[in-house]
């Protein structure tokens, strides 16, 4: 986890990667319990005998489940020292140009694209690309690619 004293050191650092999250494993019970609370029970993701014989060979990961995670990425790529708070305040645009198949690891990687001081803070829209652990050893595209938007506040 990278860590900075203060909020204000970020503005100098737009268009640089200023972190790289822990994996997390998306394993069938993760998608199971994402299934539940979305209702979103398409067997692709969860009928693993019925998903087999699917296109993918085994289940998928929902892409919200995969965007859902940016939380807990944000989480261990970076710090600031100086924040008491920080909000999800949208996201710009998110695709998902590959999928994530049962028992992949994920890790999400962040470029500041922009840093906009506010009233008690800062505004940071972030470039991430959520990478599947088997992908990044071939070459793979990302799992998912967003531009999401943080207020931090001191």
């Amino acid at each position: 986890m990278r860590v900075f004293d203060r909020l204000d050191e970020l503005e100098a650092l737009v268009g640089q990667e200023i972190g790289v999250s822990d994996w997390i494993e998306v394993d069938q019970a993760r998608i199971q319990a994402f299934a539940e609370a979305t209702e979103d029970r398409q067997w692709i993701h969860t009928d693993p005998s019925r998903a087999a014989a699917g296109p993918y060979g085994t289940p998928i990961a929902h892409g919200f489940l995969t965007l859902s995670l940016l939380p807990r990425f944000y989480e261990t790529a970076f710090r600031v020292a100086d924040v008491r708070m920080g909000l999800n305040y949208g996201l710009n645009r998110v695709r998902f140009p590959a999928p994530v198949p049962v028992g992949s690891r994920l890790r999400g990687r962040f470029v500041l694209r922009q840093f906009e001081t506010i009233e008690g803070g800062a505004q940071l829209c972030m470039d991430v690309s959520v990478e599947r652990e088997a992908a990044v050893e071939t070459g793979g595209k990302p799992v998912c690619v967003a531009e999401s938007i943080t207020r931090q506040y001191r």
